[in-house]
């Protein structure tokens, strides 16, 4: 059972189950910026961006994952991450992350006036900075 200060944590993508435990803190990465959450917090949902989930304490220990696209779900006991990747920052590859964000600058001066166009590659060299954020905080460099 947990202690009445720690939340029920789960990561999920649709290959594993990553995380499924308990954490006395969470710091979550949603489009609009980075979540804290504690115990008891306000029940909310918001769809993830990319960067690290961050967990300190409890059964699951302190650790770091990077995640993408998705979506979290935060109740008053528990948070529920629904990610389309996760990954230890230390185990990026940032060569192809350097590739990705090419491509999106890439994507940006061939958009043209279509804002779906920018709007896709905005998303695209986000992710691909901080997958080489993530990585190089890990100390991992191409």
């Amino acid at each position: 059972m947990a202690e009445s200060n720690s939340i029920r944590v789960r990561l999920v993508t649709p290959d594993k189950i990553f995380i499924d435990g308990t954490a006395d803190s969470v710091s979550v990465p949603s489009c609009s910026g980075y979540l804290e959450v504690l115990y008891a917090h306000a029940p909310l949902l918001a769809e993830l961006g990319p960067g690290e989930v961050t967990l300190h304490g409890g059964d699951v220990g302190d650790q770091q994952l990077f995640v993408s696209q998705g979506f979290v779900e935060v109740l008053p006991d528990r948070v529920t991450i629904l990610a389309e990747s996760a990954i230890p920052p230390g185990e990026i590859d940032v060569a192809a992350a350097r590739e990705e964000l090419e491509l999106g600058h890439k994507m940006w001066n061939e958009a043209g006036e279509d804002s779906e166009r920018f709007a896709k590659a905005d998303r695209v060299i986000r992710e691909a900075e901080e997958r080489i954020a993530a990585a190089e905080r890990a100390g991992k460099s191409a």
